[in-house]
């Protein structure tokens, strides 16, 4: 029988003063929404499913909490993964995992969204499903259950978590998280069994039902078709779009203990037209759609008087592209200068403008160091990726960097990239003392470098889908040649596990079949892997032994031109024949123009037109005749 909240909260008392951090667990923060849950038709808990220290500062959940909160029909409450040492307090007292709001279990919600931004939490989001005593494979759920669905950038990949998730949303939640509760509330009216809500659910455009499509393999472990089981379905499953940006939330929760970000986060700009052929979020998140600097501004002003926060985020995949970014910038410097506040711009160009914008937001030089990105040390290299930065370019802007008073550069590169050679990984080595070079003759001995360096991982729905993984050992080779390249008291050296890459590979890129592993993998205690202190190999390999599945299968194998992929079937809105010309093209060392400059054709704008949307926002700037559009949707 489950805890009512009286009881869990009683449980609680007992437990608390013996954990890490109990203020993780205890909610009642500063705008928190409480509502009577009697007085609701449809409750909903949005979960993070990594720890509330970095899942509160959460946008994309805090915008689903505002926009759902609104209703006076609805509630939304929050819930994350608890730390070892409450997930093993709540098992031994038998507390089921519970919302911050109300102490309610989370099995008496009607809906459970997860947000899923990134693979590495697949095992935590199992781990919430058991800690919640709900069934872990969506086709063990009844009526009784609360409706299990998921969102985020890792599910444009739906199928490795396809078992366990009732129905994923596919694209920008905004408006379509409002139809999934006017379809359940109609179902619950009806009283029908839950095969009839997913039917529902799956006609929504954007809402994929994992259990309502079926996929054939071949004896090689290829898929050979991915087929609806009902007619009426979609297919395929297109990607929701948010035409017009709503005004930004102003009103954070504002956490009582120290957290990953404590600031105000607004987007200003969403989506990207520069065209990185590794970058997943700028081909899933297209077109761009622009904020007004006056709305800007004045969420700005709301936030921090109902937070009190000191530090805001401009948040966007290329901040120097913001039409108006000059202008925000000198409205930001006029409004705001008497309050010290810290204001950043995070992913900005490699160029002296980028710099310039830095320094007119910032009254002292951040200590934290400005970052650029060349991702790759070769000129050559960056042409193949579609990010072709010259290196005197990047030397001309750290210079910039240093002349403006900063002491440290942080350089981000990406090692496995495709038809990346020994003569490449060398030249991040050079370009990095390079730089450090042009830093010390600058101010001296207090200039330095810090140096990340991830790994490539294919991503779905991008140019590079085609092609393999590097192999651990190909990772750990190249990691040594850095190593002893760029020891230096100055130069400051981070790198990911090359264990990680693999499970992001292998969930990335991986079919249905990828389910029993992450099942496996789970049980045999796997979870928090996105931790490094945490992330257990060994368990992930047994898995896959278990189930009999190769996992180079999924990393290292190259694709074919004509193979169907796991997630051929979700349309993000790009075409898969122009990701296929541009990866041909990306063979050739050719690179294409920011679409801004010139169409290119990759069906996004098609899209937006037989969405039919009513009220098409005019600020995006893909170049096209927005009358005509408009008249097309019209």
């Amino acid at each position: 029988m489950t805890l009512n909240p009286i009881e869990i909260q009683d449980r609680l008392e007992r437990i608390l003063p013996s954990v890490q951090k109990p203020g993780r667990y205890v909610g009642g923060e500063l705008n928190q929404v409480n509502k009577n849950w009697e007085e609701v038709k449809t409750r909903v808990s949005l979960i993070f499913p990594d720890i509330y220290d970095i899942g509160i500062p959460n946008l994309g959940l805090a915008i689903l909490y505002d926009t759902l909160n609104s209703r006076p029909d609805v509630l939304a409450e929050r819930a994350y993964s608890p730390w070892l040492d409450m997930e093993a307090a709540l098992r031994t007292n038998q507390i089921p995992l519970y919302s911050l709001e109300s102490k309610h279990a989370l099995s008496e919600f009607d809906i459970i969204g997860f947000s899923l931004p990134y693979e590495s939490l697949y095992t935590n989001a199992l781990n919430i499903l058991d800690l919640a005593q709900i069934p872990i494979y969506s086709s063990e759920r009844t009526r009784e259950h609360p409706l299990i669905i998921a969102g985020g950038h890792a599910t444009f990949n739906p199928e490795p978590m396809g078992p366990f998730i009732d129905a994923f949303v596919i694209g920008e939640g905004e408006e379509v998280i409002h139809e999934i509760v006017n379809a359940f509330q109609t179902w619950k009216l009806r009283e029908r069994d839950r095969s009839e809500l997913l039917s529902s659910l799956s006609h929504i455009p954007g809402v994929y039902v994992p259990s309502l499509y079926f996929v054939n393999y071949r004896e090689d472990g290829q898929i050979t078709s991915i087929i609806r089981l009902n007619e009426d379905t979609q297919f395929p499953i297109i990607k929701r779009i948010t035409a017009k940006l709503p005004p930004p939330i102003t009103k954070f929760i504002v956490p009582y203990i120290d957290v990953v970000h404590n600031r105000v986060s607004v987007e200003i700009l969403r989506g990207c037209t520069r065209g990185c052929r590794f970058c997943h979020a700028g081909m899933v998140t297209r077109p761009i759609r622009e904020r007004s600097v006056s709305e800007i501004v004045t969420s700005i002003e709301k936030a921090l008087d109902a937070t009190g926060y000191e530090e805001v985020s401009l948040l966007s995949l290329s901040s120097s592209d913001y039409t108006h970014i000059t202008e925000l910038v000198r409205e930001l410097n006029q409004r705001f200068s008497n309050m010290h506040l810290s204001i950043s711009l995070p992913s900005l160009r490699i160029e002296s403008f980028s710099v310039e914008l830095m320094d007119q937001l910032q009254e002292n030089r951040p200590s934290g160091g400005f970052t650029l990105a060349p991702e790759a040390g070769t000129e050559r290299l960056r042409k193949i990726i579609n990010k072709p930065i010259s290196t005197s370019q990047l030397i001309e802007t750290a210079q910039a960097v240093y002349q403006h008073g900063w002491t440290i550069i942080k350089l981000y590169f990406m090692i496995g990239l495709p038809t990346e050679t020994e003569e490449d990984i060398h030249a991040i080595v050079d370009l990095s003392k390079n730089i450090l070079s042009e830093g010390r003759k600058i101010i001296g001995r207090k200039a330095k470098v810090h140096i990340g360096v991830g790994t490539f991982v294919p991503k779905a729905h991008t140019p590079f889908q085609w092609v393999g993984c590097d192999s651990v050992e190909q990772i750990k080779t190249k990691q040594y040649i850095l190593r002893q390249g760029l020891q230096s008291p100055n130069i400051k050296l981070t790198w990911n596990q090359p264990e990680s890459t693999m499970l992001e590979a292998w969930l990335a890129r991986g079919d249905r079949r990828l389910s029993e592993v992450i099942y496996h993998a789970w049980k045999k205690g796997a979870k928090f892997d996105a931790w490094q202190d945490q992330f257990r190999y060994p368990l992930w390999i047994e898995a896959f032994s278990e189930t009999g599945i190769e996992p180079s299968f999924y990393s290292q194998r190259q694709r074919d031109f004509n193979e169907i992929f796991p997630w051929d079937h979700i349309n993000s809105g790009v075409r898969k024949s122009f990701l296929l010309n541009d990866y041909k093209l990306s063979i050739e060392g050719a690179t294409r123009d920011d679409c801004r400059n010139q169409c290119l054709a990759c069906g996004i704008l098609p899209l937006m037109a037989d969405l039919r949307f009513h009220t098409l926002d005019t600020s995006w700037k893909c170049p096209i005749n927005v009358k005509k559009l408009q008249s097309q949707v019209r």
